[in-house]
């Protein structure tokens, strides 16, 4: 049990409840089922989906049986039910909190990337949410740069805060957005998990509590938990299920801050990865001053800011809406330009681009320097020019996608983004895990939702990315209908599978 713990109140999760379905109720006739098993049936989802944050304290039996009007007998029973599952840890004198089987052998990692090459056109990679990159800008700015690098080459060849040229740039464009900013509060990073790690090392130590969405990034939990912080998951809120973008819910993240006074809190605001939700400009100013009155440093991360594809209105960064707020910022070129190309940046107060700079001598030095000019000229003048590239090519690799995923599998659920590169895609109950393992003889990679849980849940969900290409859209959706096949015959009726990512 953790050191800190949400709890849950009998209402509350009266409320998630009804969310999942019919409640149970007393009256369920026993050649249907069982009260109780429907009751540890929605708890489990709840649990599962991320709803019910794993190490939430349950209400005791007596309060959550006149919250359901059901029988003490009947919530006892599935809190046993729960606990003989693996779902449900107790101890006498500290109650009950909810928890996650433990250990069965996790599915291909479908985030791990793999050399283009390595596919010979036969494995179709829904694990990568990265595009190709823009052609002909990009080898027209590689040209430019070739030639501009022997005026750099005179020297040492090492920028710790990034060539200035490059700084000025990413500064504009923070400026153009509506958050003035200066080349002095801008640090050049080799790509945005750089400047995740950066951040990380300094401004947290072992133990420390990071605050962060559920679902999140992948790789920034996993990095997270690999240096020992301890994570509190925050459920995203969807008003009206799987098929509208979730929000933040300010009432679970006034109760975090106030409660486990986190260090850090990690968000994604801009076109959520794996969500795809956009936070507007109210609910960021509220977060903010509730992160500030407890001294939380808020990390935002921008990597999909500029993407807005299907929406011309986007809100401010969030640094713009609360100056007194410590708001660091990271972006990156990986996801506009390419990921070949390792740049990203830090936005933040003068005094902390300097510390982070001299920290950086320890690990990667400096970014290089042809990456930052090729950069600099498409993240400057070409700007609009690869932005509207790249927003048209979503567009249309979106509009072949989602159809084509409606046709193949209409009983999936998912909510339409109006920017960003990912679709977050409830499966109807079937486990994300189960379709990685089938997707590996089907010729498809999949990104199991779990991946995306701090403790492991979402395991009823799956991440495909927004790049399939528009000509690969219906084989993409035929596959993953095969491998959807695949895991219903031989994974329904299983134990559940929980893949943790560790």
């Amino acid at each position: 049990m953790a050191d800190w713990q949400s709890t849950i109140t009998p209402p509350a999760l009266a409320r998630l409840l009804r969310a999942t379905g019919p409640a149970p109720t007393a009256a369920d006739a026993p050649a249907r089922r069982p009260a109780y098993r429907s009751l540890a049936d929605q708890v489990r989802r709840l649990i599962g989906e991320g709803r019910l944050p794993v190490g939430t304290r349950m209400p005791a039996e007596r309060e959550l049986a006149a919250a359901l009007a059901l029988s003490r007998t009947t919530i006892a029973t599935a809190y046993e039910t729960l606990r003989s599952e693996g779902y449900l840890h107790s101890r006498r004198g500290a109650g009950s909190w909810t928890a996650l089987p433990a250990g069965s052998t996790p599915p291909t990692d479908a985030l791990f990337p793999l050399p283009p090459d390595d596919s010979h056109g036969q494995l179709i990679d829904l694990g990568a949410a990265s595009p190709a990159a823009p052609q002909p800008m990009l080898a027209e700015a590689a040209a430019g740069a070739v030639e501009l690098l022997p005026a750099y080459a005179l020297g040492h060849g090492t920028y710790p805060t990034g060539v200035p040229v490059l700084r000025e740039v990413v500064a504009r464009r923070f400026t153009q957005r509506g958050l003035p900013t200066t080349p002095d509060q801008i640090l050049i990073t080799t790509g945005a998990m750089s400047a995740l790690h950066l951040v990380r090392r300094s401004l947290l130590r072992r133990g420390d509590r990071v605050a962060v969405e559920s679902p999140s990034y992948a790789h920034v939990l996993r990095a997270l938990r690999q240096a020992e912080a301890r994570l509190v998951p925050v459920p995203q809120h969807r008003p009206e299920g799987p098929e509208q973008l979730p929000c933040w819910d300010l009432t679970d993240w006034h109760r975090v801050l106030q409660g486990a006074s986190p260090k850090l809190v990690y968000l994604i605001p801009d076109f959520h990865n794996p969500t795809g939700a956009l936070i507007g400009e109210d609910q960021r100013r509220r977060l903010l001053a509730a992160a500030r009155t407890v001294g939380s440093v808020v990390l935002v991360d921008e990597t999909m800011a500029e993407l807005g594809w299907g929406t011309e209105q986007l809100p401010r960064p969030m640094a713009a809406l609360d100056r007194a707020a410590q708001v660091v910022t990271v972006g990156s070129a990986s996801k506009l330009l390419w990921g070949g190309l390792r740049v990203g940046w830090i936005r933040a107060a003068p005094a902390l681009v300097r510390r982070l700079a001299a920290d950086r001598i320890h690990t990667d030095v400096g970014t290089p320097v042809l990456d930052q000019l090729i950069c600099a000229d498409l993240l400057g003048e070409r700007f609009t020019e690869v932005r509207e590239h790249r927003l048209a090519q979503l567009r249309a690799d979106s509009a072949a996608l989602l159809p084509a995923l409606r046709e193949w599998l209409p009983q999936w659920r998912f909510a339409e983004p109006v920017g960003g590169m990912t679709l977050w895609i409830d499966t109807a109950g079937l486990s994300g895990a189960a379709l990685s393992h089938a997707g590996d003889q089907a010729g498809l990679r999949i990104a199991a939702g779990s991946q995306f849980g701090a403790d492991g849940a979402f395991e009823g969900f799956i991440r495909v990315p927004l790049t399939v290409p528009a000509h690969s859209a219906a084989q993409a959706a035929a596959r993953l209908a095969a491998a959807a096949r695949t895991a219903e015959r031989d994974w329904r009726g299983a134990p559940p599978v929980t893949t943790l990512a560790v």
